[in-house]
């Protein structure tokens, strides 16, 4: 019983975290969400879950964003030639 309290403690505590140290939770809810229930059909620890999927979920929206902002950041450039100069539309 005390092992349970102490990791849905943990858990709790993990979730806080992350929370407040982003102010945009970006995919946290839904990482939540199907921790929570994976960790409850996993045995009961759906609280567990639902902070692991949390921590996980956000680390995966984080990386998208990344991804997404290098993406645009290429994608914006206009064409040069070698030499650094513009070259005409073509």
């Amino acid at each position: 019983m005390k092992w349970n309290l102490m990791a849905t403690g943990l858990a709790l505590a993990l979730t806080a975290g992350v929370m407040s140290s982003a102010a945009n939770a970006a995919g946290c809810l839904k990482g939540a969400a199907v921790g929570g229930v994976a960790g409850h059909v996993a045995g009961y620890h759906g609280v567990l879950g639902a902070g692991a999927g949390c921590v996980i979920g956000h680390h995966e929206a984080s990386k998208h964003a990344r991804q997404q902002a290098t993406q645009n950041q290429g994608s914006g450039s206009s064409a040069t030639s070698k030499y650094g100069q513009s070259e005409p539309a073509r």
